[in-house]
């Protein structure tokens, strides 16, 4: 044993020290964004050597200088680069296709173009990756919506599904700084769930039952049942599952230990309707207020929209310049009247007598007891109201969820859908039920389970907020 120990130790002691290179810093890359996007239009810039990476738009050869439009995805404009003959790597001209991936270093300048007010005079170009010309499917020229669908993987590539992914990022980003400076804390809710949150929704199933391994998929009869039912103790999660509609009720939760937070994740619908207000996957904002009533409510989604509004218009002014010019006209103006004026409330009670002292004929019937459709919606705040958002609030108890307030009259909840001019209802909220027996009766009255939620009866029973 003793000489088996020297052994090692003398082992150990020759054993070599490991030796590695530093980890190199992470260095921020300039975007054309950066470059073009201050009031001077790259002024500044001038005579400052600059590197753009990113995708060719365009190529235009001329007898002794070759325009190339190289779109980085920062923003809608591109940097024109200027070469020559004298330019490093000019030799892969015939290579620098609309399409291509490229590098390119050189030199900013001031443009004699109209377009741009300044350029890139190029000292070196490389190809990073290639595009055949004869099969990209993206060129220069408007392709519709309904082929971009066949391409989905290159659409990206396009201004407008390129204006989307900006402004849809600056809206995130607008809608956490907003909730975090208001004091809000942001939690994840499940995205896998066997509540189906107060039925707002068809859902889709999460289940292991279905096995791909037969050819052409599961057979029926290699599903586990029992007395005729799916066998789900055999599942995976032992029960039914879904993917979830809403991570609401999750977020009381921790609003009751929190006071105010939001979340802000996917969720989904198994609708099977084709219609552009119906999605199979979204993301979805749900802030979850403590200590608040319905007041509150609407102050806050009047507040947040206002913010991001607002954000977008000052932040992504040549993506929006862009939607406002190609996609729909009056866009800008629309959402300065969101921004700038003041939100209107009104009760459900008043806006059916608004309806129907219209003498508007609409499509579907305006009756006390039945839930506004998009045209009841857009008539109160496109015609009604001149253009202002409006807040719908106090809606029949029948046709909304089993945890809204019931207000004394007894008929209504504490329900409010903020409305804007050419969509609709963008917003909805509530103020909780805090009282148990209200609660519990409301659940009966629903035909829910109330073993299923009695988790979310607890909320009530220790320290409702």
């Amino acid at each position: 044993p003793l000489a088996l120990s020297s052994g090692w130790r003398r082992y150990c002691a020759a054993a070599a020290t490991p030796t590695g290179d530093a980890v190199g810093e992470f260095r921020r890359r300039i975007r054309v964004a950066e470059v073009k996007g201050g009031e001077d239009q790259g002024a500044a810039w001038v005579g400052k050597e600059l590197t753009v990476r990113g995708w060719v738009r365009t190529c235009r050869a001329q007898r002794t200088v070759t325009f190339v439009e190289v779109n980085d995805g920062s923003c809608l404009s591109n940097m024109q680069c200027v070469l020559t003959p004298e330019t490093e790597g000019y030799g892969q001209i015939d290579s620098i296709n609309t399409g291509a991936s490229v590098l390119v270093e050189g030199v900013v300048a001031s443009s004699q173009g109209v377009k741009q007010k300044v350029e890139l005079k190029v000292s070196k170009i490389i190809v990073i990756g290639e595009s055949d010309p004869t099969s990209f499917p993206i060129q220069k020229k408007r392709a519709s919506r309904e082929f971009l669908r066949t391409v989905a993987h290159l659409r990206p590539r396009t201004n407008t599904f390129g204006a989307v992914a900006r402004v849809r990022n600056a809206l995130a980003y607008a809608t956490h700084k907003f909730f975090q400076d208001s004091g809000f804390i942001w939690v994840s809710s499940p995205i896998i769930t066997a509540s189906d949150c107060e039925g707002a929704g068809e859902q889709f199933y999460v289940t292991t039952l279905l096995s791909n391994s037969a050819e052409g998929g599961c057979l029926v009869n290699s599903i586990p049942s029992k007395d005729g039912r799916v066998d789900w103790s055999q599942d995976f999660f032992c029960k039914p599952a879904f993917l979830t509609v809403s991570g609401q009720l999750n977020g009381e939760t921790y609003a009751s230990a929190l006071s105010d937070i939001y979340t802000f994740g996917p969720t989904f619908r198994a609708e099977n309707s084709n219609t552009s207000r119906h999605l199979a996957e979204f993301w979805m904002i749900e802030p979850e207020l403590a200590f608040a009533d319905l007041n509150d409510d609407m102050a806050c989604a009047s507040a947040y929209l206002q913010y991001v509004v607002k954000y977008i218009l000052e932040n992504c002014k040549e993506d929006m310049d862009f939607f406002d010019t190609w996609v729909e006209k009056g866009i800008i103006d629309r959402l300065n009247n969101v921004a700038e004026k003041n939100f209107v409330q009104m009760s459900y009670s008043d806006a059916i007598k608004l309806l129907i002292g219209s003498n508007k004929k609409f499509e579907f019937p305006v009756k006390w007891g039945l839930d506004l459709q998009s045209e009841h919606e857009r008539y109160i705040t496109e015609v009604a109201f001149g253009g202002s958002p409006v807040i719908i609030r106090d809606y029949p108890k029948e046709i909304k969820a089993f945890y809204m307030r019931q207000n004394d009259d007894g008929k209504t909840v504490a329900a409010m859908d903020l409305l804007v001019p050419r969509v609709g209802e963008l917003i909805g909220g509530s103020q909780r039920e805090e009282r148990l027996d209200y609660l519990e009766a409301r659940l009966d009255e629903s035909n829910l389970n109330k073993d299923s939620y009695w988790w979310y009866l607890d909320l009530r029973r220790y320290g409702s907020g």
